[in-house]
């Protein structure tokens, strides 16, 4: 096993990312080797548990409810439909079900009592459950690995310093206080972000160092290659080469080598020849299903025909880390606190965001 470092410079990872492709593959795939199974990936289902109507800005986000998109909102989702999908998950090969939910935060109430039962389901079907649902407190985070929550996830999305060219309605350490947050319960963090947002190359070093210095790191990385969407501030941001999406999964590997990396959203723009360059990098996680909470994906049928191709294997649930227990809501000794929070509002405008917002008004 290799040991995580917690001090990377950014200029150290710039020096990884950039080595010569064949150089740089060998090395992640040596280190990949060292500490996982290289035929083994996990998969995830993401489910959108409540869609659209988000009051962030994110300029990748067609959630967000001051875009105009194609995005059709839903309220929150039973417990009995969230049941269904994650059998459906479940059957597909999928041994985790990550629940979305396009809030800004989570507040105490009868909807997250919802979600918390949501969990509680999941959990008691032997399945990995991960939610997304914005930022928390320490006894959110809680009350969600009472109920039987195995992830949380809450992504960085890319550096510190491009962070504020992408988001005016939250901060960067609002990111990094919600991730302390879960720490402080027995939850596992998935963290990662998104590349081809017009970031430059140091701002993926950057996010890399961000990670890389949480200690522990995250058991989860996703690398989400942008997917723009038509009424979004980034609708006209070209794809990026599968080559740049290749290196930033294996400098996550050599930076992060005992965390999963997974593989996320971008798939569909990929070869399967270039998911399989991927994988021999250092990716050993997926989303399966035909949509990302709302971005197109390739359908779990299409991903097992990979799987076989490759002689890769779903891996089963708990493997890394064991199944929570489930403690019943009448049982729990965490309450809602009824809590309001001050998240930042930073308060400066993003000049696209802002020009997004005015055309959406228009065709409104």
């Amino acid at each position: 096993m290799s040991e995580a470092r917690h001090d990377w410079a950014k200029e150290e990872i710039l020096e990884i990312y950039n080595k010569p492709l064949m150089e740089l593959l060998y090395d992640a795939a040596t280190i990949h080797r060292k500490n996982h199974d290289p035929n083994v990936v996990q998969v995830s289902t993401l489910l959108s548990i409540k869609t659209g109507g988000c009051p962030e800005d994110c300029g990748y986000c067609p959630q967000a409810a001051r875009y105009h998109t194609d995005i059709v909102g839903n309220d929150l989702m039973t417990v009995s439909q969230v049941k269904a999908q994650a059998l459906r998950a479940k059957a597909s090969g999928s041994s985790r079900v990550c629940m979305g939910a396009a809030w800004r935060n989570v507040k105490d109430g009868p909807e997250f009592d919802e979600v918390l039962e949501m969990v509680r389901t999941i959990n008691k079907l032997d399945m990995e459950v991960c939610c997304t649902l914005g930022m928390l407190t320490e006894n959110q985070a809680k009350r969600l690995a009472e109920a039987g929550l195995y992830a949380y996830n809450h992504n960085l999305d890319t550096s510190e310093d491009y962070y504020k060219d992408i988001i005016s309605t939250r901060a960067f350490e609002d990111r990094l206080e919600t991730i302390d947050n879960v720490r402080k319960s027995n939850v596992t963090v998935c963290s990662g972000g998104i590349i081809g947002m017009g970031e430059k190359l140091e701002d993926r070093a950057g996010m890399l160092v961000a990670l890389a210095s949480l200690n522990p790191q995250p058991e989860s990385v996703p690398i989400n290659a942008l997917v723009a969407v038509e009424g979004t501030p980034m609708e006209d941001i070209e794809p990026i080469p599968i080559w740049d999406m290749i290196r930033m999964v294996a400098t996550t590997r050599i930076v992060m080598p005992e965390t999963q990396v997974r593989l996320s959203a971008g798939r569909t723009e990929m070869s399967r020849e270039g998911q399989a360059m991927c994988f021999f990098a250092g990716a050993n996680s997926i989303f399966a299903g035909d949509k990302l909470l709302t971005t197109p994906n390739p359908d779990v049928n299409q991903d097992m025909e990979m799987f076989k191709l490759l002689g890769l294997n779903p891996q089963k649930a708990f493997t890394k880390i064991s199944q929570p227990k489930t403690v019943e809501a009448s049982d729990s000794q965490y309450k809602g606190l009824n809590e309001k929070p001050k998240w930042s509002r930073p308060g400066h405008s993003i000049e696209r965001n802002e020009q997004a917002k005015k055309k959406a008004k228009l065709t409104d």
